[in-house]
């Protein structure tokens, strides 16, 4: 299957999505667009304590709830998969870039952190 490139207007909803959550006080410590193998697409990475807190369903239902707030439909939001900020993969993100002074728009890729393997990504933040 050919892999599906990660445009501008991703990018700039990714960022909306992210300010949304800010503005609804779930601070996510990681969030970044990835291309990950099992889905054969990008997914949108959320990672935040406050999140953490709810169990799955309530959490996402928090993050719609958030976005729709802003104005954010649940048509306009694309695929996101929420991660505890205990998961390896989220862990070892946080061990090798949270004292990294800058990581918006920082590229990754064709490595295995935390046990999964990131065929691509796109960071907004990792804190």
């Amino acid at each position: 299957m050919d892999k599906t490139a990660l445009v501008g207007l991703d990018i700039e909803r990714g960022s909306q999505i992210i300010r949304a959550l800010d503005d609804a006080d779930l601070k996510p410590s990681v969030a970044l667009w990835a291309y990950l193998p099992e889905y054969e697409d990008w997914r949108l990475i959320i990672a935040s304590r406050k999140l953490d807190s709810f169990d799955p369903r309530s959490a996402y239902r928090t993050i719609n709830d958030s976005l729709l707030a802003k104005g954010i439909t649940v048509e306009q939001t694309p695929p996101i998969v929420i991660r505890s900020v205990t998961d390896p993969f989220i862990k070892d993100l946080r061990g090798m870039f949270a004292k990294t002074a800058r990581v918006e728009g920082m590229r990754l890729g064709g490595q295995t952190i935390g046990g999964r393997f990131l065929e691509e990504a796109y960071v907004y933040r990792i804190r």
